[in-house]
């Protein structure tokens, strides 16, 4: 394919993506750098555009705050574009659409989530994933018919998978109607108990954040209460070659807990992490009820996902309940923000194993 066609292309497909995201993070974006133009074939177009969307989305900028953590808007907004310019020269590439869609659904943009999975859905109408996206997302926006129709689908094609969903839907509802609570319930640990304390990004010097040592002080008054109970700490992103694990179980131990109840999970880097992983620990040891600890904007969603999370790995009857440091008054977090039920939403699929971006080398849970 000679450049004159090439530059055709690229004409129609950069005027099909988004325009330059408006934000004003912008100057923290990732900026694509390549002359496409120079390249030769729309094989090589289309993996160059690939391997913007994956630098973008590899950019160490964040938005942080207790309850979330997630790329720059503007970053996802590249990563939108990128995808759709390929789309546009590969249109058979039907997982670019969904890829770019639950890049939207980070950007908190469900409605044109919608759009991009319908678009992939009128190209392959009995794709299961493409219909269980589309009944948590039209159920999120309040849609209960849209959302109806698309579980219908989805049992036509895939009667275990709806019921799945089902119970995703059915565990949110009573996680969120749950009152959150800053005492623990006692007795819950007597027997097979585990304390679970969510990590929390590390500063840039490897020093734990004020939220994670207030994290942690819940966790030693909860654990000097419970002196059989197993400690389960997980967080795994490294800093001045660091990990929120290490670093957690040094706290605990220099204020008396012991080593032997301690287990690290070092390895975690978001909270569907913290919750596979730790997972297996829970199930080695048998546990019967865990106690989960992070601040209380993001209790609920780790209760979700580590419930989704055992029901693949066990043990079989597991109980959870959590444990909040209040980052903020619990008066004010009594009703979910969509905010919240947008993030427990996205992370119960990807705990559940639905992938996110699926189009090679842009790969992820």
């Amino acid at each position: 394919m000679n450049k004159t066609l090439i530059s055709l292309l690229l004409t129609g497909a950069l005027a099909f993506g988004a325009s330059a995201p408006a934000t004003a993070d912008l100057e923290h974006a990732v900026q694509a750098s390549a002359q496409y133009t120079d390249l030769v074939t729309k094989r090589e177009v289309v993996d160059k555009l690939l391997n913007d969307a994956v630098s973008a989305f590899k950019s160490p900028a964040r938005v942080s705050h207790a309850g979330f953590t997630a790329k720059m808007p503007s970053n996802m907004e590249i990563v939108t574009d990128r995808l759709l310019q390929a789309y546009q020269l590969e249109p058979y590439r039907t997982d670019l659409l969904i890829s770019a869609a639950n890049a939207q659904i980070y950007n908190k943009n469900v409605d044109r989530a919608i759009e991009l999975f319908e678009q992939a859905l009128s190209v392959a109408p009995d794709d299961i994933d493409l219909h269980a996206y589309l009944a948590v997302w039209q159920k999120f926006n309040g849609n209960e018919a849209e959302s109806q129709k698309h579980r219908q689908a989805l049992a036509k094609l895939n009667a275990g998978k709806a019921q799945d969903l089902t119970r995703i839907f059915q565990t949110i509802d009573r996680v969120v109607a749950t009152p959150l609570k800053e005492k623990a319930d006692k007795g819950a640990l007597d027997k097979n108990g585990a304390i679970v304390t969510l990590g929390y990004a590390l500063n840039p010097d490897g020093s734990m954040h004020s939220i994670l040592i207030e994290r942690l002080e819940t966790t030693l008054k909860l654990a000097q209460a419970n002196p059989k109970a197993l400690i389960v700490l997980t967080g795994g992103v490294p800093q001045n070659h660091k990990t929120e694990g290490k670093l957690m179980a040094d706290w605990l131990i220099a204020k008396g807990v012991s080593a032997d109840r301690i287990i690290e999970e070092n390895y975690a880097t978001s909270t569907v992490g913290n919750a596979l992983f730790s997972s297996y620990a829970l199930a080695r040891h048998k546990i019967k009820h865990a106690t989960i600890i992070s601040s209380a904007s993001h209790v609920r969603r780790g209760q979700v996902l580590f419930e989704i999370a055992s029901w693949q790995t066990g043990p079989s009857g597991i109980t959870f309940d959590t444990l909040a440091y209040p980052d903020k008054p619990l008066k004010e977090l009594k009703q979910i923000s969509k905010g919240e039920l947008l993030g427990i939403y996205r992370d119960a699929l990807r705990t559940y194993g639905m992938w996110s971006y699926r189009s090679y080398p842009l790969e992820s849970r």
